[in-house]
């Protein structure tokens, strides 16, 4: 007898909800992307015990008929495709035909729906009398199944819709039902689920409601920035940078069928356009994983590395690698440009165009970023620290109503305990006392303080709280914001021989010497490199170095790009370099340390090597290595020339690794501090 047999069907409805159904999330998302395709405008999602004992999704979509509502839940039945072509341009959530069966195959399912009315202008459906029959056109229809087997079928009087009604998942499945999380860590998961397609349908209205309160009610509104508002409050909002781009696909073009397939009335598609929108964080916001980082295709939510790997490059030299940003990216292309039959969750997609579409993100958020520059201010930075949770997830509140999840958010963690260390000055620093006084914008010096109570308009001209105190008058600063202007900065001295002090018209700047001179450094060599002009040094004797295996293979990939950055390298033995030069300023008890951490970086990569990820890499390095250590005195012209320096660059608000180069405590802040405003 043979070995090979033919599985029952329940037996692949609960393989197939292994793949689909992995918790009480994945029947959210299932449901909700159901409601989405039928052009529901309100959809009502509500749970219990974490969604384990109940989950139900209200929506008033097209609805279904009798034999549609039987036949949805028969395998790979679907409206949305019809042929194998179709997979090839699906512009629908759900396509696969596999969610609602797998679903009701680990659970008792209760499905009520009644399909719309033929013509939307129709009057609305008249009620029933009371203990009459409902008419036909308000007939709907009711199944119930449990574990896969249907165990009713009736009609009854419903709205125009669906309701889906999912109890007690995975009860027949005790193996699976064991590996969920605490109610709150999955109610958490569903929060965050449906707060996120809020975000991305704006014009739609959404209900979360549990057991005690309702977590969610989102009217709609026009615009996803209005969204944002609307779940997490304007504090939330002012710390996301928008973004919006668009380019055209017209040099790629879309994929044609041969000429002898083509009809006398054949036209040639029309390639269209990619667009991006969304928000980013600023800098100093910091996530310790990719928890915060939200992508939509086409309204679609999904995890790509594609798209995780062009997030990552826009920050990189920005953020330091080890922590991640807070990104709501929605992504708009014709969906013959990607591929959504990649995964049975639907979570994964493949684009067409993987490089462009890569380039075009990456791109469009790094030049948000460039364009804000914002300044790490020095009140924040000094509580900041990176967390694991995530920034765009709801939390419960009491209330309901829009403002039923805009208390209590932040994307910045909670205050660290005060701390009393005092600051320490080295002996040597040097400080000016009009230095700060001429950057002010003032023409003459200051006549005498003034009493608030002699001047004609009082304390509030004078910007004073506190009564009965006296001091002179603050001009009124107008702070740059984040197009702030470094070139005014004048030093006033060192702290610890590592960190300069300076002021503007915006307030006190701190600036960290090693990373600033690390950024200018940076960027001149990377200018140096596009012009074939590194400035190389010739080492005494030459220098033997030996390397891995996997190091070997990474050297004979980047040394011609070595040799561009200044590194004369020639193969010596089987596993051994000889280094007869490196670039100038790197000191040449370091060149060996250099050589393997650029190694070691590429080697880290998953993906084959970018020579452009090596150029920056390797600038980087011979930055870190070049650049003025801590713990050294300067005096000051070299202050001067290092701040003006700075100011040049491109982006002198962080280092090539992603640390701050500079602080600034605003006059703003100043003032409040002492309580003047």
């Amino acid at each position: 007898m043979g070995r090979i047999h033919v599985l029952a069907e329940h037996v692949a409805n609960k393989i197939a909800a292994g793949e689909v159904v992995e918790r009480p999330a994945s029947v959210v998302k299932e449901l909700l992307e159901n409601a989405l395709d039928a052009g529901a405008r309100r959809i009502r999602v509500q749970v219990e015990a974490g969604g384990k004992k109940l989950i139900q999704i209200t929506d008033d979509g097209c609805g279904m008929v009798r034999d549609d509502a039987l036949l949805a839940f028969e395998r790979h039945a679907t409206s949305k495709i019809r042929d194998a072509e179709d997979l090839l341009n699906v512009s629908t959530l759900g396509f696969r035909g596999e969610a609602l069966p797998s679903i009701a195959s680990v659970s008792r399912l209760r499905l009520e729906t009644c399909a719309a009315p033929e013509d939307a202008t129709s009057p609305p459906l008249a009620t029933p009398a009371k203990g009459g029959a409902p008419s036909q056109e308000s007939s709907g229809t009711v199944i119930e199944i449990a574990g896969g087997k249907i165990l009713k079928v009736e009609e009854a009087g419903l709205p125009p819709g669906t309701s889906v009604t999912v109890r007690d998942l995975f009860f027949n499945t005790p193996a699976r039902k064991k590996f969920l999380k605490a109610e709150s860590t999955e109610l958490s998961h569903i929060a965050s689920l449906v707060t996120h397609y809020a975000l991305a349908h704006a014009d739609k209205h959404f209900e979360l409601h549990s057991a005690t309160n309702a977590m969610l009610i989102a009217a709609p509104v026009t615009s996803r920035s209005e969204r944002i508002y609307q779940v997490f409050g304007k504090e939330t909002l002012d710390q996301l940078l928008p973004i919006a781009a668009a380019a055209r696909l017209e040099h790629l073009g879309l994929p044609e069928p041969p000429p002898w397939r083509r009809g006398e009335d054949y036209q040639r598609p029309e390639p269209g356009e990619m667009r991006v929108t969304g928000f980013a964080s600023r800098p100093e916001i910091q996530k310790l994983n990719r928890n915060s980082i939200f992508v939509f295709v086409n309204g679609r939510l999904i995890r790509d590395r594609l798209m995780q790997h062009a997030l990552t490059e826009a920050y990189r030299n920005i953020l330091p690698p080890t922590v991640f940003p807070v990104v709501l990216l929605f992504l708009e292309l014709p969906a013959g440009e990607v591929d959504v039959n990649v995964h049975p969750s639907k979570t994964e997609v493949r684009f067409r165009q993987q490089g462009f579409v890569h380039d075009f993100v990456r791109d469009s958020v790094r030049a948000a970023l460039m364009k804000t520059r914002p300044v790490p201010q020095f009140t924040t930075e000094i509580h900041a620290q990176p967390t694991a949770s995530q920034a765009l997830s709801p939390m419960m509140s009491p209330r309901a109503g829009e403002q039923a999840l805009a208390a209590g958010f932040r994307l910045e963690p909670a205050p660290q305990p005060p701390r009393n260390e005092r600051l320490q000055f080295g002996e040597g620093m040097e400080i000016r006392a009009n230095a700060a006084v001429s950057m002010l914008g003032r023409t003459e010096t200051q006549g005498p303080s003034t009493c608030a109570s002699s001047h004609p308009f009082g304390r509030a001209a004078l910007g004073m709280t506190v009564s009965g105190e006296c001091g002179g008058i603050i001009d009124a600063v107008h702070e740059n914001g984040d197009g702030v202007s470094l070139a005014t900065l004048a030093p006033l001295g060192q702290l610890r021989d590592s960190f300069i002090l300076a002021v503007n018209g915006d307030g006190l700047w701190i600036i960290d010497q090693h990373v600033a001179h690390e950024r200018v450094l940076f960027e001149r060599v990377l200018r140096q490199r596009g012009a074939e002009r590194v400035e190389t040094q010739q080492l005494l004797m030459p220098l033997i170095v030996e390397l891995t295996p996997a190091q070997q293979a990474i050297f004979h990939e980047i040394s011609d790009e070595l040799r561009h950055n200044g590194f004369e390298v020639e193969p010596f033995g089987s596993r051994t370099i000889a280094v007869k030069a490196s670039p100038a300023g790197v000191d040449a008890s370091d060149v060996e340390r250099l050589l393997h951490e650029l190694l070691d970086q590429v080697d880290r990569e998953s993906q084959a090597v970018n020579l452009e990820q090596v150029r920056a890499r390797i600038a980087a390095s011979i930055a870190c290595h070049a650049a003025i250590k801590v713990n050294t005195p300067l005096d000051k012209n070299k202050m001067e020339w290092l701040l003006k320096e700075l100011a040049r660059t491109d982006y002198p608000m962080s280092c090539p690794h992603g640390r701050p180069v500079l602080l600034r405590y605003s006059m703003k802040e100043i003032q409040k501090a002492f309580k003047r405003i």
